[in-house]
């Protein structure tokens, strides 16, 4: 196994503060600012108190898990980006900033704490985190922490990967020997596709625009649904038999059909019947607009990673990025996409911790000082 990552921390006591939940040993914390979402990092030697999950219950999270390390934990929290300013609340209720950046001389001659940050933000946001809690951002290249964060996780987190076949999830063992070459596809606000080759050795091949937030942006313009979870749960009771054109809709006949050896049931045209049938918008239901936007910008994005997996000779594609959280659509029609494009060639495998992978990589870009060693203490990480 190659070398796992060392990172330092403060030789800080475990304190926390029995009046207000807020914990005094955080030694960093790192961000990932997209266009929609905030992704946020930390590492603490504690795992939450019951005292401090009640006080950060009440701040406005999309998200707010941990994972066991060695040595502590590392704490995934995620906010809209239009909430910026709840993050850095968050940010200084729990005092995640005091710990960060110089050392106590630096500190007296005046030097400001540094956070990295990474992702557009990083530049919009910059003069905000001085004015809210008083620290300067030190803005990391985005693709390189997507590909740091993505080794970091399928190097040391047990059963990080899994695939997604028929709506069953199933761990991947991965071989760090026989890890690379692969591909990483990072499904944002739009979409970025990396050829990894080794630790320090990446590129960005491709990518789109036509990614989280153009499905986002569309779902809510049709569906008038108020956040993109909301369309991924309407998904899940939408048929689009009802929207898409197939080609069992398409030709009359049966005989030719089969001799052209198409399946009845191939999609061959998303929102197909909403022309063919004359339909308004009011005619449609909700629950299948989401399904078939979901199924069409997956299938797209599907097809453009293993086109490039093809060109590459490579055979694995991990998936990344918010998009594929907890979206069972998205993940089942990446994986028919690939394999179907691909002819068998390649395999769609999935990233539990996907939507945190850049702030991963900006955490792992702190300067080794105390060689403490982060490597996964879980043994199953199917509830993280």
């Amino acid at each position: 196994m190659d070398e796992i990552p060392k990172h330092h921390v403060p030789n800080e006591n475990n304190t926390t503060s029995k009046r207000t939940g807020i914990q005094k040993d955080v030694p960093y914390l790192a961000l990932d600012i997209g266009g929609s979402l905030i992704k946020l990092v930390y590492f603490s030697r504690h795992e939450q108190s019951q005292e401090e999950e009640e006080n950060t219950n009440t701040m406005e999270t999309l998200e707010n898990r941990s994972h066991p390390v060695h040595g502590g934990w590392l704490h995934f929290v995620k906010f809209e980006t239009r909430e910026i300013n709840h993050c850095l609340d968050f940010i200084k209720f729990k005092q995640l900033h005091c710990q960060v950046g110089p050392d106590p001389e630096s500190k007296q001659k005046g030097t400001v704490a540094k956070v990295k940050v990474t992702g557009a933000g990083a530049y919009k946001f910059a003069d905000l985190f001085m004015e809210k809690i008083g620290v300067t951002v030190e803005k990391e290249d985005e693709m390189d922490c997507l590909v740091l964060g993505a080794n970091f996780l399928l190097k040391v987190v047990q059963n990080e990967a899994f695939t997604f076949i028929e709506g069953k999830k199933e761990s991947v063992d991965i071989d760090v020997n026989d890890l690379f070459p692969y591909i990483l596809v990072t499904i944002g606000s739009g979409v970025s596709i990396n050829k990894v080759a080794g630790d320090g050795n990446s590129e960005i091949v491709d990518g789109t625009r036509i990614g989280g937030i153009a499905c986002w942006g569309l779902g809510r313009l049709l569906t008038k649904c108020k956040s993109f979870n909301e369309i991924v749960e309407l998904s899940k009771y939408g048929n689009t038999k009802r929207i898409d054109l197939f080609v069992e809709d398409t030709f009359g006949d049966k005989k030719y059909v089969e001799k052209l050896n198409l399946p009845r049931d191939m999609n061959i045209g998303s929102f197909g019947k909403t022309i063919s049938e004359n339909r308004t918008l009011e005619d449609c239901k909700v629950e299948d607009i989401s399904l078939s936007l979901l199924e069409m910008i997956s299938q797209n994005i599907g097809q453009i990673a293993s086109l490039n997996a093809r060109l590459y000779g490579i055979k694995m594609i991990f998936f990344g990025g918010s998009f594929i959280k907890d979206n069972t659509c998205a993940m089942g029609t990446l994986s028919s996409s690939v394999h179907y494009h691909s002819k068998g060639t390649a395999k769609a495998m999935f990233l539990r911790h996907a939507g945190f992978v850049g702030a991963l990589g900006a955490l792992m870009s702190y300067e080794n000082k105390h060689g403490i060693i982060i490597m996964d203490e879980s043994q199953n990480v199917e509830n993280t």
